[in-house]
């Protein structure tokens, strides 16, 4: 694991904690690297119409996005949970249109693992599909 690797970590686990999840309980942080190198970062953001609910690596990803960030090259999860969370399916389709290729998995307990977008949604939905 590379510094940056750990930093966006870090920065994962402290947005958590403003995480909005009343229903579910459980607080998801991301935080996503930008070629600048910045970091953003986003929590889950959960909503009674669960449709309307947005996740943690979409907030942080919408975040750079409106920031006006063009290219993002890493993005960290972090959650309180046994195992590493992975994405979910959305997030990964949000990832594959912006070229995100490292995905950092981890927990609180200091479980870590790494992915590229290939290996999380292989042969993804494109532009050049529509």
């Amino acid at each position: 694991m590379t510094e940056m690797d750990a930093r966006l970590i870090e920065e994962a686990k402290k947005v958590r904690e403003f995480a909005h999840s009343p229903y579910s309980k459980i607080k998801i942080g991301a935080a996503v690297l930008a070629q600048s190198g910045r970091i953003y970062r986003g929590c889950n953001i959960e909503n009674a119409v669960y449709s309307l609910t947005n996740c943690a690596e979409r907030t942080a990803i919408f975040s750079a996005l409106a920031a006006g960030e063009e290219q993002l090259t890493a993005l960290a999860i972090v959650s309180d949970t046994a195992r590493p969370v992975p994405p979910c399916g959305a997030c990964r389709q949000v990832m594959a249109e912006f070229h995100i290729q490292r995905v950092i998995m981890a927990n609180l307990a200091g479980e870590s693992k790494e992915m590229d977008l290939e290996e999380l949604l292989p042969y993804s939905f494109d532009a050049q599909d529509l």
